[in-house]
């Protein structure tokens, strides 16, 4: 009798265990699942990882390209404006000569500074003058 209850206790530890390991059973098999789930979604994000890093790739290039188009055109509009000013300042300096050139006024103011009937050379001062504007 004895042995009937051993073999009775160890029966039913031998179904615990059996439970047990069933119950250890799926749930390794879920771990299982659950990982490859984990794998695929990973290699799914590195995918769309690897994507966004050529798409930004792509986008650098683009602004670059753009940068480098913009800075040519800024030199090109600068040069432009710079001789569209020239052009300006010569246009109004022309028009200034033309202008003096056929201004009676002007050309009576001119005339005394164009003629040479009198020297360039400045003469010295008497010192006798100098004395008598002295106070």
């Amino acid at each position: 009798m004895e042995e009937e209850v051993k073999v009775a206790v160890l029966e039913t530890r031998l179904e615990n265990f059996e439970t047990l390991v069933t119950r250890l059973d799926s749930a390794i098999e879920k771990i299982a699942e659950v990982n490859n789930n984990v794998s695929r979604m990973l290699a799914v994000h590195e995918q769309r990882i690897s994507k966004q890093e050529e798409i930004d790739e792509i986008l650098f290039d683009k602004i670059d390209k753009l940068r480098d188009k913009m800075d040519s055109d800024h030199d090109s509009v600068s040069q432009r404006l710079s001789l569209l000013e020239r052009k300006l300042w010569i246009g109004i300096g022309a028009l200034g000569a033309i202008l003096v050139a056929t201004n009676p006024q002007s050309i009576k103011t001119l005339r005394p500074l164009l003629s040479s009937s009198e020297s360039a050379i400045i003469q010295p001062v008497n010192a006798a003058m100098n004395e008598s504007h002295r106070f």
